[in-house]
């Protein structure tokens, strides 16, 4: 398995862009961040186009239909599983399409899916219980979502024409390991998942992903406390995060940051804000802070362009179409920086 199949320098997005048209998605993604594009995903298109809905209809013998509740398990597949479907085919045409114009392969393509704890935490099952109170609902919905993405990554690797690496995205599991997510009632709470058991099943299916792709395999969590520990020790080569949360963090979690790095994990530090902040933002303003934290921790400066992969903070959704350009535009020149800091950074 190549430990980092992208170039030095390189940077990427977490996946979610604003607007509806995929083709104009895809063209600014190859275009921005060349040498590490991603799988846009566009949820402002609604159902389906969501990280659970376009997770959902990668599985494979399952299916889920939209409930007022959200997503819930049901007997057959359905028009809501029938437009996540369309919806994930009209992206992969578009980004064959831009792979096609730029010319030459990237050295990797990035997929994102919604992670099987996330997954588990945000579809029911048919009596209104989140499928991860049924461990053997978890199980074989875990193994589904292995034996889909065999399939996805094998489509992409054969529009694309290059590795494609996957990044899970586990915005719920904090909930899931503090017990906070909501009863079916609404009256309670689900108890707290023990950090073993998350990290076990984590781990069973980031190996399942490594065995499907041959490439290291990235997890996403924006939440304020990432289980950064926990997720190295599930197995993921690549852990990205909102760097712009830690302002004020514990000395136990930079702890956490630096025993990852010496580790030889890559972290992808979410650097670039994911809204336009309404004061001109620099690429030093965006950089210096990822300079402070190596200092700080006594690493030497090149460990930046080693391990570091620069991105937005979160998911670009919520940014106007010019923000969302700056954005991928300030974290592509940040890993140019890495690599070449100027003089007197």
């Amino acid at each position: 398995m190549n430990e980092r199949p992208w170039p030095l320098g390189a940077a990427t997005a977490i996946g979610s862009l604003p607007g509806t048209d995929p083709v104009e998605a895809a063209s600014i993604v190859f275009g921005e961040l060349p040498e590490f594009p991603c799988l846009p995903e566009l949820p402002a298109r609604g159902v389906g186009a969501d990280m659970i809905g376009r997770t959902a209809a990668l599985l494979v013998d399952l299916a889920v239909e939209v409930v007022p509740s959200g997503y819930r398990v049901t007997a057959r597949p359905g028009h809501d599983h029938r437009r996540a479907l369309d919806l994930m085919s009209w992206d992969l045409d578009a980004v064959q399409e831009a792979r096609e114009k730029a010319g030459a392969a990237p050295p990797v393509f990035k997929a994102q899916v919604a992670g099987p704890w996330t997954l588990a935490a945000n579809v029911e099952l048919p009596r209104g219980h989140r499928i991860l109170t049924d461990r053997g609902a978890l199980r074989d919905f875990s193994e589904s979502l292995l034996d889909g993405l065999a399939a996805h990554v094998a489509e992409l690797k054969s529009r694309i024409g290059a590795p494609v690496m996957l990044q899970f995205d586990e915005p719920g599991l904090p909930a899931v390991l503090d017990g906070d997510l909501p009863t079916a009632s609404g009256y309670g709470t689900i108890p707290a998942v023990p950090a073993p058991e998350a990290r076990e099943l984590l781990s069973r299916v980031i190996e399942g992903a490594e065995r499907i792709t041959g490439q290291p395999v990235a997890v996403h969590c924006c939440a304020a406390k990432p289980p950064i520990s926990l997720l190295r020790a599930a197995g993921a080569k690549a852990i990205a995060f909102d760097f712009t949360l830690l302002k004020g963090a514990s000395p136990a979690l930079l702890d956490e940051i630096g025993e990852t790095l010496d580790s030889g994990t890559t972290l992808m530090l979410g650097l670039v804000p994911t809204t336009d902040p309404g004061v001109p933002v620099e690429l030093r303003d965006v950089v210096t802070p990822a300079f402070k934290l190596v200092d700080r921790l006594g690493f030497r400066r090149e460990i930046l362009a080693e391990r570091v992969v620069p991105t937005p903070a979160c998911g670009l959704a919520g940014a106007t179409p010019e923000w969302m350009r700056r954005a991928l535009t300030l974290s592509r020149e940040s890993g140019k920086a890495f690599t070449e800091p100027p003089e007197g950074w």
